[in-house]
């Protein structure tokens, strides 16, 4: 039953229903949008931490014809985010039954990942600063890479991402006449080539840069007509903020001028930005652990996945670490049509996580 980001009402219940039954000390519904966190304290007081997975699905049509296909047309789990809340929900009957003896652990079910939007606002949330985290931990399954390894990064985990659309307003005109009127066409073929020269595609650079054009679209199917609107989408991911802050004015300028040239008005809004995720060194510590203690292989990244996640929201507040979990080598790659979660990754990632709570919680300089 997936649902898209900002409508995963449906599912949070779902995840309610099941953990209520592992008696958590509270949980907090509403929390970020359809979010919620089950809360667990144990008798001292002691350090307080997150594990954090997503809600979302997305728009995307399974192809898939086994019996756990998705039951929504158009909406399925191809981000593997249905795997990740199974392993978090797991953590439940085992908090449960714990004898851990100070501190407080959070399963956080977070609404809009795909979007940009629900990381954040779970950390401007006065009900989330007050659980008062000192650790936020979240995994991500990782296809092509060998399933159970466990992918570790020293500087962060994903990239610094956003987007935004150009709407461009010229004037129509008679195609046989186009002096009559102000076409964008030509306006939008120079921004794509200079902004082409920006691209940095050297991931081991600091000034890495990937800007890629995903949507154009100028006039109509109708051949006597000049066209006077046009659109151009771009998404844009660098390693961090001062690069994504240098590129937006870049750009920025470079269109002022190109539409000034061209007498083409303008609304530029940039969106769906997603933080670089940062990877504290300690929390870095803490998962290299936890998988040795599981005799899991490690494989150590040297730069962080292209990919967006607004895990980095949470990287601005508090320690944080995100690590891969290898999803074989024949899964389908995440947004794929065919892609499935593994559901032999469950049984690893509640393995880690648990190593994890325990090292911090069961540590002599937990309890204050």
């Amino acid at each position: 039953m997936p649902e898209l980001s900002n409508f995963e009402a449906g599912t949070a219940a779902i995840i309610r229903k099941f953990i209520a039954q592992f008696h958590p000390t509270k949980i907090i519904d509403g929390i970020g949008g359809a979010g919620l966190a089950a809360v667990y304290e144990f008798p001292r007081k002691g350090k307080s931490i997150v594990i954090r997975c997503e809600l979302d699905a997305l728009p995307i049509m399974e192809s898939n014809q086994f019996g756990h296909k998705s039951t929504i047309d158009g909406v399925s789990h191809k981000c593997g985010h249905d795997g990740h809340m199974a392993i978090v929900a797991s953590l439940a009957n085992w908090l449960h039954h714990s004898e851990i003896e100070s501190g407080k652990v959070v399963l956080l079910f977070q609404p809009a990942e795909e979007t940009g939007e629900g990381a954040e606002r779970i950390v401007n949330d006065e009900i989330f600063k007050a659980l008062q985290p000192d650790y936020v931990f979240a995994l991500h399954n990782i296809p092509k890479e060998p399933l159970h390894k466990i992918i570790l990064i020293e500087s962060g985990f994903s990239a610094e991402v956003i987007s935004f659309v150009l709407i461009l307003k010229g004037k129509e005109s008679h195609a046989s006449e186009p002096e009559h009127g102000i076409n964008p066409s030509l306006c939008i073929s120079e921004l794509v080539r200079e902004i082409n020269t920006l691209n940095v595609p050297d991931p081991n650079s600091l000034d890495f840069a990937v800007l890629t054009p995903v949507h154009i679209q100028v006039g109509q199917k109708a051949y006597g007509i000049a066209p006077g609107h046009g659109e151009l989408h771009y998404t844009i991911r660098c390693w961090n903020p001062e690069k994504m802050q240098s590129l937006k004015s870049t750009i920025s300028k470079l269109i002022n001028e190109k539409c000034e040239l061209h007498g083409l008005q303008f609304e530029l809004e940039w969106l769906e930005y997603f933080p670089a995720s940062q990877n504290d060194k300690e929390c870095n510590g803490i998962i290299k652990k936890a998988a040795e203690e599981n005799g899991l292989d490690i494989i150590q990244r040297d730069y962080p996945f292209k990919f967006g996640e607004d895990f980095g929201w949470f990287s601005k507040s508090y320690k944080t670490a995100m690590f891969g979990l290898g999803a074989g080598m024949q899964t389908p790659a995440l947004h794929n049509p065919d892609y499935d979660f593994p559901d032999a990754l469950i049984e690893t990632g509640f393995a880690m996580f648990t190593s994890i709570i325990k090292q911090i919680l069961e540590s002599p300089s937990n309890t204050f």
